[in-house]
């Protein structure tokens, strides 16, 4: 069965707001105005999309707090989110692609790493090197993850490792490996990244990749005039 398995082709997810002035990465904020901040995530959820275009994939979804824009390439089912916390909403997407895609693997990322190189994926999830991995995790530089998949998804599994784990706190990684744990689960840990927060990060984050549409408008922002400069 797991053999099987592994030829089929992952369902790759990113869960993202759609990049509104006031609504997204506010922590940026006073260094960037709210329409540049807004602008730095619409950059930043661009680069996403794209890396993860690079990627093999059976099915690729979005899945969107708010209504796609221009941004939003070809090639992406968009999803809405369902309400509640982060936990609910991140269960939620992966009980959907499990719905969609019954026996795809189904990976998680959020908008937060413009930096991906899709070879830090791609590779993981290859045919040759699932077998005998039950979960991949992405830890975050501030104790978070930027990746979670999953092999074999199912409603029941995402809701019970993902309810209840706090979120945006300097341990909701370690309480999420510790879940995967108790539940038995081979992890596949991918590379540490850097998630875009505040300002500081953005800066560090354009200089690892400063080919990316992030880079190209964190530069320009950052030598426009704005309350904080």
């Amino acid at each position: 069965m797991r053999t099987v398995l592994a030829a089929v082709p992952p369902t790759l997810l990113v869960i993202a707001k759609a990049p509104v002035p006031g609504r997204v990465k506010t922590r940026l904020s006073p260094a960037f105005t709210p329409a540049q901040a807004a602008g730095l995530a619409e950059a930043a959820l661009a680069d996403t999309l794209a890396a993860l275009a690079l990627v093999p994939a059976g099915r690729r979804l979005l899945v969107l707090d708010g209504a796609p824009g221009r941004w939003l390439p070809t090639g992406w089912e968009v999803l809405p989110q369902v309400g509640g916390g982060l936990d609910r909403r991140l269960a939620a997407a992966f009980a959907h692609a499990a719905r969609l895609a019954p026996r795809a693997p189904a990976l998680l990322v959020g908008m937060d790493t413009p930096q991906l190189d899709p070879a830090a994926l791609a590779a993981p999830l290859s045919a040759a090197e699932r077998p005998g991995v039950d979960a991949w995790f992405g830890p975050a530089e501030d104790g978070g993850f930027w990746a979670f998949g999953l092999a074999r998804p199912t409603p029941a599994l995402a809701a019970r490792l993902l309810h209840g784990v706090p979120m945006s706190t300097v341990g909701t990684g370690r309480h999420l490996l510790d879940r995967l744990a108790a539940d038995g689960l081979t992890v596949r840990q991918l590379p540490t990244l850097l998630d875009v927060d505040g300002p500081a990060d953005a800066a560090r984050v354009a200089a690892l990749a400063p080919g990316t549409r992030f880079a190209a408008r964190q530069r320009e922002f950052a030598a426009a005039p704005g309350p904080a400069r």
